[in-house]
């Protein structure tokens, strides 16, 4: 019959585990080996009873597949994804519309004939529209003026010029600031 296993109460060495298992498998070799058994039904049983007795430890449950262990992630990466390419089609959809509407508005101003383009190109600029009419605004009060020539002055001063040329346009400039600045009255900006 089957030895059972035994218990033991100090844990053996893993050296003692590999020579234990060496008689064990010696052993039953040696005692399957002599005669086969007769019938097909009876080898069957005799391994199935010399397998019993020391069974191979159940294979260990298999690994989760990455997605499987991060499918939390899968809504996150799929909402991220569908708002980065919204954004990308948004934007590009909108410089493409603004490209069209500018094509669009110089097309139709601009006459084709095969006549004119023979004889001689005419290049018509399409004028623009004014949208809003310009704003009269208040006039800046004197005092205010002063305060202004006086800061560009103060600025005129601070810069360093490159090449005499660029020293002399800036000497005239503060000599009209400082001109303006002495003066009674303003000439109306």
């Amino acid at each position: 019959m089957s030895q059972a296993p035994k218990l033991f109460t100090n844990k053996p060495k893993k050296a003692q585990l590999k020579q234990f298992q060496e008689q064990h498998k010696g052993k039953d070799l040696a005692s399957s080996m002599p005669p086969p058994p007769p019938s097909s039904a009876t080898a069957a049983a005799a391994s199935y009873t010399m397998g019993s007795g020391s069974s191979p430890p159940p294979p260990p449950p298999p690994k989760e597949s990455f997605a499987r262990r991060y499918r939390f992630l899968w809504p996150l990466l799929l909402a991220v994804n569908l708002a980065v390419g919204g954004y990308v089609l948004v934007r590009t959809r909108k410089k493409d519309t603004s490209t069209t509407v500018e094509e669009g508005a110089s097309d139709p101003t601009t006459p084709v004939s095969t006549t004119a383009a023979t004889t001689a190109p005419i290049a018509e600029k399409p004028l623009p529209t004014i949208a809003e009419p310009v704003k009269l605004r208040d006039p800046i009060p004197v005092d205010q003026q002063r305060e202004l020539f006086k800061w560009i002055l103060e600025e005129k001063r601070n810069v360093k010029p490159k090449d005499p040329e660029e020293k002399k346009l800036i000497d005239e400039e503060k000599a009209i600031l400082k001109q303006f600045i002495r003066a009674k009255s303003f000439p109306n900006i």
